[in-house]
């Protein structure tokens, strides 16, 4: 039995077109600076440090070192 009406016993090919969505990326302008900010803060306090450990304390606040000046900031504002 012939369930499409027109095709004489042939099967129908359709072409389907999928229009994909365009994905733009945009890149952050900011991230120089903070490499370059962290870069800076490891070095601060590398030569700071006194022991092994404060060298490996210091590469942690060097990593976020961007929150804890807008800890010390706002503090500074009593906000």
């Amino acid at each position: 039995m012939n369930t499409h009406e027109g095709t004489s016993g042939s099967e129908r090919n359709l072409t389907v077109s999928v229009q994909t969505p365009k994905v733009v990326y945009k890149r952050a302008s900011s991230a120089p600076v903070y490499g370059l900010g962290f870069i800076g803060a490891v070095v601060y306090y590398f030569q700071h440090a006194t022991g092994f450990w404060n060298g490996v304390a210091g590469f942690f606040k060097a990593l976020v070192w961007p929150a804890l000046l807008v800890y010390e900031c706002l503090k500074a504002l009593k906000m």
